[in-house]
C-alpha cells in the first residue's frame, strides 16, 4: 500500500491550491488539490510533507498539523493512505510548480473548484479548528465516488454523501 501526504497551506483565510495541469499520466489531471506527494524510502509522513511542500512551492514549513488519514481507493485493487495536514507556518519565496498552477483561493470558494468528490467531504473537517483527528475512506470508479465513510460510519449517497461529522 502506498502512502502519500496532502497539505493545505493557510494564509489570510485562503488555502494554497494546486491545479494539476502539467504532469503526464496524472491521476489528478484537471483537478485542484493541496500540495504533497508520495513517501519515499524511509521517510516519515512529516519528512515527506516538508520535502514535497518545498519541492512544489519553494516554501519551508515552520508549523503544520496532522489532521487525518484518508484511505483513497482510485480503482479496484489499488489503495493509498493519504496523510492530510494543514499548515499555518511557512517561510520563503513561492515559486512555480512543475506539476501545475499554484493559487491562493479563499476558503469559501474552494468548494466551487473541480475537486475530487472525497475532498469535498474532508475539506469542511479541515476548516473547523476543533475537528478531532479523523479517518476517512473514499472509493472511486473512475471519477465517480461510490463509497465514503468517516470514522467507521458509512455515508449515504442518497443524502449527498452527508457524513456523521457531529459525533
Amino acid at each position: 500500500m502506498k502512502m502519500t501526504t496532502l497539505c493545505y497551506l493557510e494564509q489570510d483565510g485562503k488555502y494554497l491550491m494546486l491545479y494539476r495541469n502539467k504532469k503526464e499520466n496524472d491521476i489528478n489531471e484537471g483537478k485542484w488539490i493541496g500540495v504533497g506527494g508520495h513517501v519515499e524510502g524511509t521517510e516519515s509522513p512529516g519528512e515527506c510533507l516538508e520535502r514535497e511542500v518545498k519541492e512544489e512551492t519553494g516554501l519551508t514549513l515552520t508549523a503544520y498539523h496532522f489532521r487525518g488519514i484518508v484511505t483513497f481507493v482510485p480503482e479496484p485493487g489499488k489503495a493509498e493512505y493519504m496523510c492530510v495536514y494543514t499548515a499555518d507556518g511557512f517561510e520563503g519565496e513561492m515559486r512555480d510548480c512543475n506539476e501545475g498552477e499554484l493559487k491562493w483561493i479563499p476558503k469559501e470558494e474552494v468548494e466551487s473548484l473541480n475537486l475530487w468528490e472525497g475532498d469535498r467531504l474532508f475539506l469542511p473537517l479541515l476548516m473547523k479548528e476543533d475537528t478531532p483527528f479523523f479517518s476517512m475512506k473514499v472509493v472511486y470508479e473512475g471519477d465517480k465516488l461510490v463509497y465514503a465513510g468517516l470514522d467507521g460510519e458509512k455515508a449515504d449517497p442518497e443524502t449527498g454523501w452527508r457524513l456523521p461529522w457531529g459525533k
